[in-house]
């Protein structure tokens, strides 16, 4: 990866994906999904630079403060326990314990405090470190967006009145005026402004060179302990497993599944909808029995492909992690 593909929305973004809200379920904003995905993302490339789609890499998403794009926000690994509540980027002083990480976990015939020291409380796994702190984290953070109902209507083409049955109630998403989406890729997206997502919603876009010491991060080796930064789908088109059977898994450490599915688009009316699938969480710490090479050189025999491979966006996106115990 050696660009940075910077996104800032003029407004709201829809986070919902697949079954839309209704009233009865709206607490639970059943369905939603956001950021957007790299598949997502991998339309605007599509669109601007076709020839080249097909070396296309992309991976993401994640955050950042948009005066400081190199030092994006990254998924907290689950070794990493943090107090509640999450520390907030944009309000927080850096003197409080919002979001302070409590505990580090490491293996040792189950995970644990390195001196076995008792872990108490509930901790927030849903949270993000800046990529700057990979190694050494000390505060994880909420996500700098809020969700609100949105009326959504839909109306005739030649008068200002919903047609029947197309008002509905979605999840909108407003992301922190100072804040924007970060996506890592191999290839430069011309700046400007787009039309991006399924609802068509105008966003700035911007490419940066990713820094030398980022690049040289995501070059290294992940080695035997190694966590992912974006969600994982391993296995056959048809099964998914929590690892590829190629790997001597020793532990993992993760959560429940994530609900993963893409579309493709195109000029014609009929959109190509993939199989639904189950991915693992962003977050996940594998300790394996043989070391592994950086990412970028995994095996394409692990990655499910479905018209096209899943490593084209990014999936099981590794980083090292050095200070687990060996």
């Amino acid at each position: 990866m050696q660009y940075l593909i910077i996104i800032k929305p003029l407004g709201f973004l829809y986070g919902s994906a697949g079954p839309f809200l209704s009233p009865e379920n709206l607490v639970g904003r059943s369905g939603n999904r956001f950021p957007p995905t790299a598949a997502t993302v991998s339309g605007l490339f599509a669109h601007s630079n076709p020839t080249n789609i097909r070396d296309l890499q992309i991976a993401g998403p994640f955050w950042a403060n948009s005066e400081q794009p190199d030092n994006f926000f990254v998924p907290t690994p689950f070794i990493y326990l943090a107090k509640k509540p999450l520390a907030n980027y944009f309000q927080d002083q850096e003197n409080n314990d919002n979001g302070k990480i409590q505990h580090t976990l490491t293996w040792q015939e189950k995970w644990q405090e390195k001196d076995s020291k008792q872990i108490e409380g509930k901790f927030d796994r849903d949270s993000w470190i800046p990529i700057n702190q990979w190694y050494n984290p000390q505060k994880a953070y909420g996500s700098p967006w809020q969700y609100h109902p949105h009326l959504h209507p839909r109306l005739l083409e030649e008068q200002r009145k919903v047609k029947t049955g197309e008002l509905f109630l979605e999840n909108a998403v407003q992301l922190h005026p100072d804040a924007c989406l970060v996506y890592l890729a191999n290839q430069p997206l011309e700046n400007g402004w787009y039309r991006f997502g399924g609802e068509s919603h105008l966003v700035e876009v911007k490419s940066l060179e990713l820094s030398s010491h980022l690049q040289t991060l995501f070059n290294q080796d992940v080695g035997q302990y190694f966590a992912l930064i974006t969600a994982a789908i391993w296995g056959t088109n048809r099964l998914s497993t929590r690892n590829p059977s190629d790997w001597q898994l020793e532990t993992i450490n993760t959560e429940r599944p994530i609900t993963y599915r893409y579309r493709f688009g195109g000029k014609d009316k009929v959109k190509r909808l993939s199989r639904g699938r189950y991915a693992v969480p962003a977050g996940t710490v594998y300790r394996l029995k043989n070391p592994l090479p950086s990412w970028e050189n995994w095996q394409e025999s692990w990655f499910p492909s479905e018209g096209v491979s899943l490593k084209r966006w990014g999936c099981g996106l590794a980083l090292p992690l050095e200070n687990i115990a060996k």
